[in-house]
């Protein structure tokens, strides 16, 4: 990373989640203060454990639904990575009030109580779902189409309210698109689990997954450690054109679902274990592969991590994680 941020106090919102958890190591580690606000649902008290004794760390149990909850966090705060949501298109489409009063509602309240508590800057995950049914390839962020499932109304819901809190209010914000995030912690178990750790999870116990569609739909792999160097390249930018914008966070290319399991088969040696072929799933984007030139020019932004070398720091972590005892 070229720039750290230092010797600062950083509220993290759903800090005990997979990405949310990574950004506290890092802030901890350069000398920062940190608070965590995470409400449990979806994040893992594990994630965090390993800093409850750490004097530069706090936690606050809380939704931030509650106005009240997000301006007590956001007190004496110089800055706030927005991290808490209800992630997943299909849970969106399963239940979209839910994912509205969490990732709209909720957004709002912490951007009134970060305008209101005199924030410096508010960082927040925004997500390549904002791009829709646009059929251009690599995505660029200027260029969107409209949304395809309720998560992705309530992501760019977040971009149009950051924008206006910016411009009404002078509030300092970058949104960060991320794209296909993984890493280590990354939940394998559940209805809702991304497909990294899901293919994972089942090479590991020899057992058949379900690819949705042919195979073809291809993403934009995203190590979770490039989204940490990010977030401290969005908090220490000096250049007021990177301010008020929203980035591509991502390596560049892409990779097909049928690419990325058999990477994962050849990791695993399972030449013999294929996958079944199911339906698309509803919602679904084909394929995401974002320009990150936009990132680069204005942030400085460089990946550290490709897919290849994620993709085996990855599987490592998880051949000695206990999520696969569950």
């Amino acid at each position: 990373m070229n720039r750290i941020i230092t010797k600062s106090k950083i509220l993290v919102t759903g800090g005990a989640g997979f990405i949310g958890s990574h950004l506290v190591d890092s802030l901890l580690a350069h000398n920062n203060q940190v608070i965590v606000l995470d409400n449990f649902s979806t994040g893992k008290r594990e994630n965090i454990q390993q800093h409850l004794n750490d004097p530069n760390f706090s936690l606050i149990e809380g939704d931030i639904r509650d106005q009240g909850t997000c301006k007590k966090a956001c007190s004496g705060v110089d800055y706030i990575l927005h991290e808490a949501a209800l992630g997943s298109v299909p849970r969106s489409i399963n239940n979209p009030l839910a994912t509205h009063e969490v990732n709209c509602t909720g957004f709002l309240n912490m951007l009134i109580a970060a305008r209101d508590e005199g924030v410096k800057r508010f960082v927040y995950a925004a997500s390549s779902s904002t791009y829709g049914d646009h059929p251009d390839l690599p995505k660029i962020e200027e260029n969107i189409g409209k949304p395809l499932s309720p998560y992705a109304v309530t992501k760019y819901t977040n971009e149009l309210y950051a924008d206006v809190f910016a411009k009404t209010y002078g509030l300092e914000v970058i949104g960060l698109r991320y794209f296909n995030v993984f890493g280590a912690r990354q939940d394998p178990n559940g209805a809702y689990a991304a497909v990294i750790p899901k293919f994972i999870k089942a090479m590991k116990d020899g057992e058949q997954v379900t690819i949705n569609g042919d195979g073809s739909h291809s993403r934009d792999f995203t190590y979770v450690e490039n989204v940490v160097q990010i977030n401290h390249l969005s908090l220490t930018s000096q250049n007021k054109e990177s301010l008020n914008q929203v980035y591509n966070v991502a390596c560049g290319g892409n990779t097909s679902l049928l690419q990325l399991y058999r990477k994962i088969q050849a990791q695993f040696s399972k030449e013999n274990l294929e996958p079944i072929f199911g339906p698309e799933r509803q919602g679904d984007i084909k394929h995401s592969y974002a320009s990150i030139e936009k990132a680069q020019n204005l942030l400085g932004y460089s990946p550290q991590f490709n897919f290849e070398k994620g993709i085996k720091k990855t599987i490592d972590w998880y051949n000695g994680s206990s999520l696969f005892s569950e």
